[in-house]
């Protein structure tokens, strides 16, 4: 059965707190997180397209508990990612996004990131650089250090509640950045009709579909 918006309202309001607690965690990661913490925070983004946010993090244990993120090879990576659906081309993603992160034989993403006036230049910035990296993806990594109020995450489970909920017509089979952009205007809209603010809308419509808040 489908809720209706006064009974995701309602959801909304129980679960509240526990949305600004991860927003401020994500936060948090940002502001004080290592080169490290932050670029395995892009690797995880790196993993999420057409696989399971949870079998992408264990994943990332995984590579963790090996030290394979900032010393393993593409193939020794790929071993790693055995959870994770086309795992030889994101392994070499994560090699050449090391790579190109990588000053003076150390991750300096933070820095990187910095030079970047704003958020939508940050995202743009990392899908004309990043490989693997597309708006979606970007999107992703930048809420989770912090930086998600004004853009969305357009995976699967927002644009199937934006639909059930009438602010799009159909879900694209392809996502140009054209179309990207007009989503994440109506998704913004819409969170300032319902007076949801579209980072919590993300984490709302998770929880909608799994029960849980994760990220």
């Amino acid at each position: 059965m489908v809720e209706t918006l006064n009974e995701v309202k309602g959801t909304y309001f129980l679960i509240k707190d526990e949305i600004e607690d991860r927003l401020e965690e994500f936060q948090e990661k940002g502001r004080s997180g290592s080169d490290e913490e932050i670029f395995t925070e892009l690797v995880f983004c790196l993993l999420t397209p057409q696989s399971k946010a949870k079998s992408c993090w264990l994943a990332i244990q995984n590579l963790i508990n090996n030290n394979l993120i900032f010393q393993g090879s593409a193939s020794e990576i790929s071993e790693g990612l055995n959870i994770v659906r086309f795992r030889n081309n994101k392994a070499r993603y994560i090699v050449e996004a090391r790579e190109f992160f990588t000053n003076y034989e150390e991750i300096s993403i933070k820095s990187m990131l910095t030079q970047q006036k704003n958020v939508f230049s940050k995202r743009e910035w990392l899908v004309k650089d990043v490989k693997g990296i597309g708006y979606k993806e970007a999107s992703h990594f930048l809420r989770n250090i912090g930086f998600g109020k004004q853009i969305a995450i357009l995976d699967r489970h927002i644009l199937k509640n934006l639909k059930l909920y009438g602010v799009i017509g159909d879900i694209p089979k392809m996502l140009s950045r054209k179309k990207y952009f007009e989503i994440e205007k109506k998704m913004m809209d819409f969170s300032k009709e319902i007076e949801i603010p579209m980072s919590h809308l993300d984490l709302l419509f998770w929880y909608k579909e799994t029960g849980e808040i994760f990220k």
